[in-house]
């Protein structure tokens, strides 16, 4: 991490809403799952699965201690023979309940196999945020989205980092000052500039 790499991502960050649509889409992630006290999963397309959003949300539900913050990844290929982290399977959708939240993340839009699982959980009672380009049917059937579209000044991934960290900052008192801002984008660009972490 170095100061030159924080103030890239300030430069980049300047001037446009991503900090505070971040700060917004988180908020109502962690009040979802804090209130309701029912669990988080996540999913994402059979192309893409958001495993690295997942591992940052388990930092920051302990960096924070919002242990509901930690979430259950939802793999299209789970075998029973992965580690247990690993292997929860579309299946899970399928038992989600009231009091429960998904979030999906789709760089392009869920196939229709997964949207009818989503329609499913919502109708089921729990809350759907959805995470991607902001528009179609998944957009529609969210509860909460926040909109990554084609070309935007950061991308999927740069975004979820953004929320993730985000999370954990809504779960702490109010801070003096931008300190704790500057603090969370020297996080973050750690984050972006460190070498890719280990499948967890």
């Amino acid at each position: 991490m170095d100061a030159v790499r924080v103030a890239l991502l300030r430069e980049v960050l300047a001037g446009t809403e991503w900090l505070g649509a971040a700060r917004r889409f988180a908020g109502a992630l962690r009040g979802s799952v804090v209130s309701h006290g029912g669990g988080l999963l996540l999913v994402g397309t059979e192309e893409y699965e958001p495993w690295h959003l997942a591992a940052h949300l388990v930092d920051e539900a302990a960096w924070s201690g919002t242990p509901e913050l930690a979430p259950t990844l939802v793999r299209h290929d789970a075998r029973a023979s992965d580690p247990a982290h690993l292997a929860v399977g579309l299946g899970r959708l399928a038992a989600a309940r009231r009091g429960e939240t998904l979030l999906v993340v789709s760089p392009a839009g869920p196939d229709c196999p997964l949207l009818e699982r989503v329609h499913d959980v919502r109708r089921a009672g729990a809350t759907v945020l959805a995470l991607g380009p902001g528009e179609g049917e998944l957009a529609s059937m969210a509860h909460e989205s926040l909109a990554v579209p084609e070309g935007s000044e950061l991308d999927l991934d740069t975004v979820q980092h953004l929320v993730s960290a985000a999370a954990g900052e809504n779960a702490l008192p109010a801070p003096r000052g931008n300190r704790r801002l500057r603090d969370r984008l020297y996080r973050l660009a750690e984050q972006l500039t460190a070498p890719p972490p280990a499948r967890w």
